[in-house]
């Protein structure tokens, strides 16, 4: 099958659909499919062309406060080309950009079986960014979007049921697995761990992800002081980049900030930290939530995305109601003083995504791009 994958952001663009898109490509490749890129062009593609091997390169301005992202450009000539000369069986668009409205354009014109994948929540963001005004806006723009193609892709059925009941027509649930050989407790590593100045019987909190306001990140910190109060060579260790790093850094000198982390770098990151808080409460999935069990670390969020698909509370890690913040702070505290405790939600984590396969997650996800035409007509 020949599928091609429309997307505003990819490695080494660092982000959850990034990554989702990468992984998907990559599996159904090694299966023996042709899945063509449509993305914008990247400051690396210079540095590395092979990034570019069946891409197609299009226009891209840069994401305001987001340095190394961009947004692509409309592209709809370019795409109809391209298209009709290479014609794919079934088209894939990852984000609700210029690029990917030009996107569903081309595909209805031409005929071509496409699918809409929602990862982000912008209802969500505009409130956390200071817009909650332009909430209702924003949702009835992805709704427009969506709705616009034969299906849309969602990680949840907690956010298949959301959409559903706002308007949002023909969404499917595919899941989200996670690469259990990569995020393994045995790469815990305690030389990492000296270099945090963290001994084996102090904790190591470690947040990973965008560092941004939708993060929520200052109950986080709020957090964090909060262990230390308590256990004052506690550590914390920051991995990833973003738009608020310097603002925090600057607030909490004592955090250590790793950076964007890639691979079995990250992987290690995990594995030799003992508990993930993760206060974010505007995902639609959430992918760190499985690395962090996949790799063995007890797990503190809220009660929704992946933490409300893949966590039992109290066995396989604690999840709060949504806004529940001072129930986060207590938690956490909890976790960090109790060493058994956060040793058996881990395990018990590791457990609970020990069979997930992302190669067979990525062939759920050619079924679905196969039957679209079928699809699209039990639900009209």
């Amino acid at each position: 099958m020949h599928l091609a994958m429309v997307s505003e952001t990819y490695p080494p663009e660092v982000n959850g659909v990034a990554l989702t898109v990468a992984n998907l490509r990559r599996h159904l490749q090694q299966d023996g499919h042709r899945v063509s890129l449509v993305r914008p062009r990247q400051s690396a593609d210079a540095a590395t062309p092979e990034a570019a091997e069946d891409a197609l390169l299009v226009g891209g301005l840069p994401i305001p406060r987001y340095p190394g992202l961009r947004f692509g450009l409309p592209a709809g000539r370019a795409l109809r080309q391209h298209w009709r000369a290479q014609r794919p069986d079934a088209i894939y668009v990852a984000t609700e950009g210029p690029l990917g409205w030009s996107a569903l354009r081309i595909a209805r014109e031409l005929g071509i079986p496409v699918a809409s994948g929602l990862h982000t929540r912008f209802d969500d963001y505009m409130r956390r960014y200071g817009f909650g005004w332009l909430s209702p806006v924003a949702l009835s723009w992805m709704r427009r979007f969506h709705n616009r193609a034969q299906a849309t892709l969602v990680p949840t059925a907690e956010l298949r049921r959301f959409l559903s009941n706002r308007g949002f027509q023909r969404v499917h649930e595919l899941g989200r697995a996670v690469d259990c050989q990569l995020f393994d407790p045995r790469r815990r590593d305690p030389a990492l761990r000296r270099e945090w100045g963290a001994t084996e019987t102090e904790p190591v909190v470690i947040h990973v992800g965008r560092i941004a306001a939708e993060k929520n990140l200052p109950l986080l910190v709020q957090s964090v002081r909060a262990i230390q109060q308590q256990q004052p060579r506690a550590r914390c260790v920051m991995v990833g980049d973003g738009p608020e790093r310097h603002a925090l850094q600057q607030a909490n000198p004592d955090f250590l900030f790793a950076g964007v982390q890639r691979g079995e770098d990250l992987a290690r990151h995990y594995a030799s930290a003992d508990l993930f808080l993760f206060p974010s409460q505007s995902e639609t999935f959430g992918n760190v939530t499985l690395e962090a069990m996949a790799s063995g670390v007890s797990l503190l969020a809220f009660d929704y995305g992946a933490a409300k698909a893949y966590i039992e509370s109290e066995l396989s890690g604690i999840t709060l109601p949504l806004h529940d913040e001072a129930g986060f702070v207590e938690q956490a505290c909890r976790l960090a003083a109790n060493s058994e405790l956060r040793q058996q939600l881990a395990e018990a984590a590791r457990r609970r995504v020990a069979d997930s396969d992302p190669r067979s997650l990525a062939r759920q996800f050619l079924q679905l791009m196969s039957d679209l035409p079928r699809l699209e007509e039990a639900m009209a």
